[in-house]
């Protein structure tokens, strides 16, 4: 027996030790509906085979059957016990509703491959088709946008694990590149004097070495006649002028938004940040022209 959340209606599958029509050893299944205001009604199913999972919307207003001999079916039905959509047949013996009620996900895990079909029930498309190969154990995140499966003992013990996302722009890289989800730095020995430094010390080494030349460089310089005063001026300019800082910082932002750019084409994962950086490209380039 299957409740909806509103504790409105239930789902009564009933079974029977012999199938009059022979068509199975096993028996049969049949699936009923009943109300607490008294309706009672038979729900038709359009294949024959086993029922393998009812779900109810978190609605109420809708429940979604698995059944048939494989490859099995999949319906949603109404209230009155109308079907309202068909997805056909695939490998799938499980359905979960998310908790907010707008997607469907159809799965075959057990004895089947694994093989999942998100569905968004309000268009009635599919969004997605990810697997989750051995697993025993599925369940939604609260917010209706992220699932975990993982293969758990004693159920299976072998392959115990959970399954980790990737996303499209890692998948095609080889095995030992793709199995990193996130960039990795080496050890690395900080202490001075030792030569054996890793990329990015050697980076960080040579940009205080040229920091340090240019202060050098500025000492060095024998004194240059002051330029000469204008009338909106109070003292005389030394350096650089403030338009110039503004270029000099807007083109490094724009240099390491090109970087970032090239990150994310060799299929780097960004962060939030990265990404909000990668946004501001057009405003900088604007001001940059401004002030040029």
């Amino acid at each position: 027996m299957t409740w909806n959340n509103k504790a409105s209606a239930v789902l009564v599958t009933a079974s029977t030790e012999v199938d009059k029509s022979g068509a199975s050893y096993y028996g049969e299944q049949t699936l009923h509906f009943l109300s607490v205001s008294g309706e009672t009604a038979l729900v038709q199913l359009q294949k024959n085979g086993p029922i393998y999972d009812v779900s109810w919307s978190p609605s109420s207003s809708e429940f979604c059957v698995v059944y048939g001999f494989m490859p099995a079916k999949a319906t949603v039905y109404n209230l009155k016990c109308d079907p309202l959509f068909d997805f056909g047949t695939g490998p799938r013996n499980a359905a979960y509703y998310s908790p907010q009620g707008h997607i469907l996900i159809l799965a075959g895990f057990g004895n089947l491959r694994g093989q999942m079909e998100v569905w968004d029930v309000k268009k009635y498309k599919q969004v997605s088709k990810p697997q989750a190969p051995d697993a025993t154990h599925f369940s939604w995140c609260p917010d209706g946008e992220h699932v975990i499966t993982s293969t758990c003992s004693p159920r299976l013990r072998v392959g115990n694990r959970f399954q980790a996302y990737r996303p499209p722009a890692l998948r095609h890289l080889p095995p030992a590149e793709r199995a990193r989800l996130h960039e990795e730095e080496p050890a690395q020995n900080l202490r001075p004097g030792d030569k054996s430094l890793s990329k990015a010390a050697l980076k960080n080494q040579k940009k205080r070495e040229n920091k340090k030349a240019a202060k050098q460089e500025v000492k060095t310089d024998p004194p240059s006649d002051p330029a000469p005063v204008s009338n909106n001026q109070s003292e005389p300019s030394i350096g650089e002028t403030e338009t110039d800082k503004k270029i000099k910082n807007l083109k490094k932002k724009l240099k390491a938004i090109e970087e970032l750019k090239e990150q994310q084409t060799s299929g780097k994962v960004l962060q939030k940040n990265q990404l909000e950086k990668l946004q501001k490209e057009d405003q900088l380039l604007q001001e940059l022209q401004i002030s040029l």
